[in-house]
């Protein structure tokens, strides 16, 4: 069967490539991510922007396949950490996470098209960040490491700061792969 992943996400890209998937086309969604909604939780808000991405991209899908979608973001203390604006949107959210524990969830949407039912699940892993003091903030602002990464970090780049706790890396970099093995067999 087909896969078609509804991401622009390069990281995405690579995790499904390294675990020995093959797909033909990423179309991307359109749906607009729109943060906390009616007091979502931060597992609620990730399966339902999955869900909403993977219901976007369906009716472009030429053909049987099957459509991948998922949305991941940090969490620390109930407060959701997306993709940085800016450097100092960056800078506030690294002296947030500094010497804290937080989770990192991924909402994943699988389904089967034309007329398969959505699945949607939800992955989760704990890190630990070290307090960071001032020069290793400003120098890893400085590097743009934390463009277009949720919580301004990315795990996938091997920062000695950074554990992981709990749960898988692939899920923290943004897509859990045993998660899709588990949901693929399902649907």
């Amino acid at each position: 069967m087909r896969l078609v992943l509804a991401s622009q996400s390069p990281r995405r890209h690579e995790l499904l490539t390294a675990a020995g998937y093959h797909f033909e086309t990423v179309l991307p969604s359109e749906t607009a991510e729109c943060g906390i909604c009616s007091r979502e939780s931060t597992p609620e808000l990730v399966a339902r922007l999955a869900y909403q991405k993977a219901m976007d991209v369906s009716p472009r899908v030429q053909g049987a396949a099957v459509v991948v979608a998922c949305d991941t973001v940090a969490d620390i203390m109930g407060r959701v950490l997306g993709k940085p604006e800016d450097r100092r949107h960056a800078e506030e959210m690294l002296r947030l996470l500094s010497g804290r524990r937080h989770a990192v969830y991924s909402g994943l949407c699988v389904r089967r098209v034309p007329g398969g039912e959505p699945l949607v699940k939800v992955a989760k892993s704990e890190l630990l960040m070290s307090e960071l003091d001032e020069a290793q903030i400003v120098e890893y602002l400085d590097s743009e490491q934390w463009v277009g990464k949720s919580g301004a970090f990315g795990y996938q780049d091997g920062h000695p700061w950074l554990q992981l706790v709990s749960g898988t890396g692939d899920n923290v970099v943004g897509l859990p792969i045993d998660l899709l093995r588990e949901m693929l067999a399902e649907v």
